[in-house]
This record gives structure tokens, sequence and C-alpha cells, in this order.
């Protein structure tokens, strides 16, 4: 077996110090794009539903922000493989800043068909928002890339739990500025989505995706023509050069398995989600009683991400990706049972639905990062997000109708059920291995 000579040694040595001001400008981004992602969220569907007249179209917004999102993801993926992470992510920010900007034109000008155009502009944030958890494995040591990741997730918890609650005082402003109340919301979402596009263009440098490339590069060049005599000082070094080469013990079907996981949980989430505030209204709640329990929801979903890291690193995703279906499925039926007045137990259905997604979609994103080699990674994974946007764009446009006909609690209830499939697919995974 081969070893780094001292190219690759000196290249690996500034792996640490990029990867940590990588995650700090992530981190920075992620609260400024997780307040634009809460906030045009609370109250999509309450303004749709405003404009159109009917609950049928109310998960619409959802399914056009998230089948916008589905494009935005192929975009950012293939700019990501060609020019890096930093153009890719900076232009899916700005995009998702010009759809919030023709969602408020379109309020005020009570157009509906301006407002679905914009809404599906609106979606390249959400692709962008969860794009940006890739770039933070780029440079993650063999070990630590469920870690990195959760470390992009978690910072989008203050943004995602500080922008559901401003949807009041948005609303007051925009009503002071002549504008639909409910269309203020996209008015933060606007100013947030370019802050951190800002953010993006400015401080991520060096570019992780394009160092871990040369990183892996300097690697292969120097373990092709230096001999390992017989010294255990080297197994960390040479762990990541096997890690940039891509190796995987999931086997072919890793990339399937991967994404199986986070679509569904990702077609649970947003379809239990998109219609609460709109259960809740028709129960008599305010946007600021909604915009609470979304904030609970959104903090669910990013801020346990520490502590799920850890666990897919130390106990592996498998185990991980089960306990989301169970959890899901625990959600679906105390959202199926509990009182339409109770706000305490609407937000605890929604706290166990965002931790059922942070389960799975960490998991999920690990399989992927484990499975798909660095030279194809950017594309495969914009890829692997176009099937879990298309997932929540059909959950957001069925769970209108289902609710319309069935109601709320059979909504949740089948939600639940859905996710509790995960198990045979992760028990026939850890079966094969």
């Amino acid at each position: 077996m081969t070893s780094p000579g001292p190219a690759a040694t000196a290249d690996l040595s500034r792996r640490p110090e990029a990867q940590r001001r990588t995650l700090t400008v992530l981190v920075m981004s992620q609260i400024l794009s997780g307040a634009g992602l809460a906030a045009g969220v609370t109250v999509g569907a309450l303004l749709a539903q405003d404009m159109l007249g009917s609950t049928d179209l109310a998960g619409l917004p959802s399914a056009l922000f998230t089948a916008g999102s589905a494009l935005t993801a192929v975009a950012v993926g293939r700019i990501s493989q060609a020019r890096g992470r930093r153009p890719g992510l900076t232009a899916g920010y700005l995009t998702g800043a010009v759809g919030s900007a023709g969602v408020v034109a379109a309020a005020v000008a009570d157009n509906p068909v301006l407002l679905f155009v914009a809404l599906f502009v609106y979606g390249a944030g959400t692709a962008t928002n969860l794009q940006a958890r890739y770039a933070g494995a780029d440079l993650a040591a063999p070990g630590h890339q469920a870690r990195a990741v959760s470390t992009v997730l978690v910072a989008t918890t203050l943004g995602g739990v500080t922008g559901p609650n401003l949807a009041a005082p948005t609303g007051a402003l925009a009503g002071h500025l002549g504008i639909p109340a409910l269309a203020g919301p996209f008015l933060l979402s606007g100013v947030a989505y370019a802050l951190a596009a800002l953010v993006l263009a400015v401080r991520l440098r060096p570019d992780p995706l394009l160092l871990a490339r040369t990183l892996a590069e300097a690697s292969e060049a120097d373990a092709e023509t230096e001999t390992k005599t017989d010294t255990d000082n080297d197994t960390d070094t040479d762990a990541v050069i096997r890690s940039d080469a891509g190796g995987t013990s999931y086997g072919r079907g890793g990339v399937v398995l991967g994404a199986l996981v986070m679509v569904l949980t990702q077609l649970v989430m947003v379809a239990v989600m998109t219609m609460t505030p709109v259960h809740m209204r028709e129960h008599g709640h305010g946007t600021a009683a909604s915009g609470l329990v979304i904030a609970v929801h959104i903090g669910a979903m990013y801020l346990p991400s520490p502590l799920t890291g850890w666990l897919v690193d130390r106990h592996g995703p498998l185990r991980i990706a089960a306990a989301s279906g169970a959890t899901l499925l625990a959600s679906g039926i105390l959202a199926a049972l509990a009182p339409g007045d109770s706000v305490a137990l609407l937000a605890l259905a929604l706290a166990l639905l965002g931790l059922g997604w942070n389960l799975g979609l960490v998991s999920g994103t690990a399989i992927i990062t484990d499975t798909v080699p660095l030279a194809t990674r950017a594309r495969t994974q914009g890829l692997v997000d176009v099937s879990i946007a298309l997932a929540g764009a059909t959950g957001g446009m069925t769970s209108g109708i289902m609710v319309a006909a069935t109601g709320y609690p059979v909504l949740a209830l089948t939600c639940g059920m859905l996710a509790l499939s995960l198990l045979p697919a992760v028990a026939a995974t850890a079966y094969r291995r």
C-alpha cells in the first residue's frame, strides 16, 4: 500500500483551517436564509387561500415553491460541479430573493397568476438552503461528515425560529406600506436571501468543493509514487485519501436508499406542515398562534442536528433512518388526535414532525455523501435534491385536496403510516450488508 508524499501531507494540513472557515461562513448564511425560508412557509398557504377564496388549492403555494426548488437543485448542482459551491449557492439565494419580491408584487396587484409564478421562483431559496448542507461535508474528515452537515443545518434554527414569529410584525409593516399583511413575511424573505447571497459571494473562500478536489488530486498523485513501509502514523491521512476517492459500504443501491429516506420524510413533512396553519385558522387561531407552532416545528427540524450528526457518525445512518420513520408515525398519530383548539398539542405534533424530518435528512445525506465519489458528487447531490423537492411539491399539492375531502386528521395519520414504510427499506439494506 502507498502512503501520501510531502505534497499531499502539506495539502492535507490545509483542510482543518479551511473547513473551520467554510462552516463559519455557511453558518452565517444559513441563519439569514433560514429566516427567509420560514417566513414564507408560514403564510404562503394563507395568502393563496385569501386570493383564491378556496381551501382546495391552499396547498398549491407549497407545491409551487417546492417544484421551483427542484429546478433550482439541478441548476445549483450543475453550477457547483462546474465552478464550485460559492457561485452555485450565491445564484440560488439571489433567485429566491427575486421570487420573494415577485410574491409581494403579486399580492399588491391581487394577481394569482403572478403569485404562482413568483412562488415557483421563490422555491430557489428552499433548494439552496438544503444544498448548503453538502458544502459543509466537502472538507470534513472521515467519520465527521454527518456532524459537519448537522452544523450547517442547526444554523438555520435561529433564522427559522425567528422568521415565523415575525409574521405579525412584518404584516403590520406591510400594512403601513400599503401592502397586504400576508405579503409582509415575503419582504423579510427577500432581504434575508439577498444578504445570504452576499455573505457567500464575499466570504466563502476558498471554495470547499474546489479545494477538496485539489486535495484529492494531490493525495492520489503522491499515493501513486510513494510506498508505504509499515507505519500506523499515516492511518488518518490515508483514510482521508480513501474518503476523497469515494468509497462506500452501501453498494450501488446507496444513492437509491439515501434518496428514498429523504424523499419520504420530505413528502410527509411538507404535507402536514402546509395544512397545519389552515387547520388552525379554521379553529379560530390567528397568525400569531400558527406562527408559534411553525416556529416550534422549524426549531425541531434543525436544532437537534448536532445530536443527530453525532448519532449518525457513531451508530450509522441506517438506525437513524429507521428512527425517522417511527418518529414521523408518532407525529401523525398525535396531530390526528389533537383537538383543533389545542395549540400545545399541535405544537408537540409539529415538533415531532420536524425531528423526524431531521433524522431522515441527516441520515440520508450521510448515505449519499458516503456513496458518491467526489468527482461527481455535486451533480448527483443536485439530482437527489430534485427528487426531494418533487416529493415536497407532491405533498404540498395533495395536502389541500386531501384535507378538503377528508379532513386534517386523516391527512396526518396517512402521512405517518407512509413514513413507516422506511423501515422495510432500511431493514433490507442492513440485511444485504
